[in-house]
């Protein structure tokens, strides 16, 4: 029988922390929430979010006065002698450039001046923003284990189990009778 120390305790789905906050919910650090390179731009006029991920830059475009969504605008990205259109997606609310060159560019380490053109009925202005994109984290030279998302106490009690369960079957194997020996 394992001693209780040896046995792991996880939170049941609901089980709060001890300041009310849910254990089993997603976690709101800044480290991940900010993973994704982002900026934010706005005029009298317009304000826009952005992030660069899943292959694209996506825009999202809400009037300064009303927050009120903009849709079906012109919005046109540029950055040094790139530019792109961004493509209104209806289902989401957002726009996305998925220009290949533009997003080549962005994606490099550094901090990127963007020019943004937006042009909304009647109404039209440019945004001026800085995207930063950082350099990606390096991966351990010595350790290529794929997923590392167990603790290291997790992983020697799995290394010690095996170990054990290797050793257990050696012995049984050892001591086996062979033919002609009795049982």
């Amino acid at each position: 029988m394992l001693s209780s120390w040896l046995m792991p305790v996880w939170a049941g789905p609901g089980a709060h922390g001890p300041n009310g906050e849910h254990l089993d919910g997603p976690t709101t650090s800044n480290a991940t929430a900010d993973a994704a390179p982002h900026f934010e731009a706005q005029t009298e006029l317009f304000e826009v979010v952005g992030r660069l991920q899943g292959g694209e830059l996506s825009l999202l475009i809400d009037r300064f006065e009303t927050n009120e969504p903009v849709r079906q605008a012109t919005v046109e990205v540029a950055s040094g002698n790139a530019k792109a259109q961004a493509r209104f997606h209806a289902d989401l609310g957002d726009y996305a450039v998925d220009d290949a060159a533009l997003l080549t560019l962005l994606s490099q380490p550094g901090e990127h001046a963007l020019v943004i053109t937006v042009t909304a009925g009647e109404d039209s202005d440019l945004l001026d923003a800085v995207l930063q994109v950082g350099t990606p984290p390096l991966e351990s030279a010595h350790d290529d284990h794929g997923d590392h998302t167990w603790p290291l106490w997790v992983r020697w009690l799995i290394w010690t189990a095996l170990g054990l369960a290797v050793a257990a079957l050696a012995a049984v194997w050892i001591r086996k009778p062979g033919k002609g020996e009795p049982a």
